[in-house]
């Protein structure tokens, strides 16, 4: 069984292998609580980012969706809160790519009205979570296809050998993906080509930084600033391993029924001891709980998570307790989330869409309106 702590490996890798900084070396950080937590674990340039937020230099934040899914899962959190607490403290304008080209030519959906079809589901999720569609810009590449112009002149910046070498593509895989990066990064880049907004950062799971070291390279070689990074910790899933698109019965969902998230917290890997008579007298232990971890990382205080370790260590609480404590949470958070999102309007959902500069209105595109759950 894989420990929380040994979860971590691909983001200490980064560190190790990759020359990231571990965020806890910093001396300077917001108050908030996905950094208080620790819940970024490395970076690169971050310091340079706030600083310069703080002086007031115009800043963004590019924070891509892949929309080979419908919703969002709970391990978006901490990259959402984070964002979101940008965006109202010091009025970052977002910007969502929304990789519907990535998802079609990658085959993870069948046909490119999919992407685009889960990508407004998508961007219904995003406006229920709290982000402002002022402040809040996504970017469907089918549609706003001056991401092209963009990625067409990255592109002369990058072999094919780079390509292959970062990614592991082969002769035998489809040309999409190996022009997919240069899309990628022309997305990270967008808010100074196209907007003149020089500070960006993007925070991104470990397993994401290879897209982003070649923005980054790029970034160089086309005369353009390096975005800073922030690396989020791993989440494992409910059984304590790595989640994939491939497991869904280990990751909860914003959309998930209450017996649904009861089922899938109830099964949760668990720090506890084998009968109720051990733990009372040994104790459980928090460092392996996903329970405990869910709950001290999303939905606690500094305070109230560490009197729940202390009880859960001396046996004052049984694990079924602190599950119990989980789904109560959980489907507060969902329940409230999914009655904003009962009120998410067209225009809402319009207005966040970015179209190409010529004034054309993405026509196309609303024809996928059709079947897509929110209040006209």
């Amino acid at each position: 069984m894989e420990t929380v702590s040994g979860i971590l490996e691909d983001n200490e890798k980064l560190v190790t292998s990759f020359n990231a900084q571990r965020f806890s070396s910093l001396k300077s950080f917001p108050d908030f609580y996905t950094f208080n937590k620790g819940l970024f674990y490395s970076h690169r340039d971050f310091d340079v980012f706030f600083k310069k937020l703080q002086n007031g230099e115009d800043s963004a934040i590019v924070s891509g969706l892949n929309p080979s899914a419908t919703t969002f899962q709970l391990g978006h959190k901490i990259v959402f809160d984070t964002n979101l607490f940008f965006q109202k403290k010091y009025g970052v304008q977002v910007y969502i790519p929304l990789s519907d080209d990535e998802s079609y030519v990658a085959k993870k959906v069948k046909t490119r009205d999919d992407a685009v079809k889960n990508g407004i589901n998508l961007i219904v999720d995003l406006i229920a979570y709290g982000f402002k569609p002022k402040l809040t810009k996504v970017v469907f590449d089918f549609y706003f296809t001056e991401i092209f112009n963009v990625a067409m002149d990255l592109s002369r910046h990058v072999t094919m050998s780079e390509i292959k070498a970062v990614y592991g593509y082969k002769n035998e895989d489809n040309l999409g993906l190996h022009f997919y990066p240069s899309v990628q990064s022309s997305h990270v880049l967008l808010p100074e080509i196209a907007y003149g907004i020089k500070n960006t950062l993007v925070p991104i799971g470990p397993d994401e930084d290879s897209h982003l070291r070649l923005a980054r390279d790029l970034a160089s070689r086309a005369g353009y600033n390096k975005p800073s990074i922030l690396h989020a910790r791993f989440m494992p899933g409910m059984d304590g391993l790595k989640m994939s698109k491939s497991r869904p019965d280990v990751a909860i969902f914003l959309n998930d029924s209450p017996e649904t998230v009861k089922k899938k917290v109830s099964s949760a890997f668990s720090g506890g001891r084998d009968t109720v008579e051990e733990h009372r007298k040994l104790g459980g232990n928090p460092d392996v709980d996903i329970p405990f971890l869910y709950l001290s990382s999303y939905f606690l205080n500094e305070a109230e998570a560490q009197d729940l370790r202390t009880d859960y260590k001396k046996g004052k609480l049984l694990s079924g307790e602190l599950k119990k404590m989980l789904i109560e949470k959980v489907n507060t958070f969902n329940e409230n989330f999914n009655k904003r999102r009962e009120k998410v309007t067209f225009l809402q959902v319009e207005a966040m869409l970015l179209e190409n500069n010529d004034g054309r209105r993405l026509e196309k595109i609303e024809k996928t309106f059709e079947g897509i759950n929110f209040s006209l």
